[in-house]
């Protein structure tokens, strides 16, 4: 008798969960990628590891994978890529001097650098934002190249 309670817990789990997984099909969920204003100023190289390595969640160009049309992937994809343009969008990349972009462009590659981004459980199903030594010696290159005007601009008001 106690075997066949089991069975019929499980059976009823085993429903529910089925019941649940097809209502969060209907649960709407935002893949717009909104107008660029203004896109990253960088030389092609760089753009070139950007777009491959951060662009789907750091932009206004991101190319959805089928599993961000399938709950509940979708809704954790969605979530990332908003949590990533919040947090960086190279699709904005406005700032009101100099310095801050140098800062901004520094940030980017302390993640890169620490390992930070792109983030390692992207990087699988993604294997072109694995970025190799010579990708990220072209990102410590521009962030590093970037603080140049600015600190010589800071040291020429003395």
């Amino acid at each position: 008798m106690e075997n066949t309670t089991k069975k019929k817990i499980l059976k009823r789990g085993a429903i529910g969960a089925v019941v649940v997984l097809a209502a969060l099909q209907f649960v709407p969920v935002d893949r717009s990628n909104p107008p660029i204003e203004r896109d990253v100023d960088a030389p092609p190289a760089v753009r070139d590891v950007l777009r491959r390595a951060c662009y789907d969640c750091h932009s206004h160009e991101t190319a959805w994978p089928w599993y961000s049309r399938v709950a509940p992937a979708s809704l954790l994809v969605a979530h990332d890529v908003g949590e990533g343009r919040d947090e960086l969008n190279f699709s904005r990349w406005t700032f009101e001097d100099a310095a801050v972009e140098a800062r901004v462009r520094r940030r980017v590659w302390h993640e890169v650098a620490e390992g930070e981004m792109p983030l390692w459980f992207y990087v699988p199903l993604h294997p072109e934002a694995r970025l190799s030594d010579a990708d990220k010696e072209t990102l410590r290159a521009w962030a590093m190249a970037s603080t140049a005007p600015a600190t010589a601009a800071a040291g020429s008001d003395r």
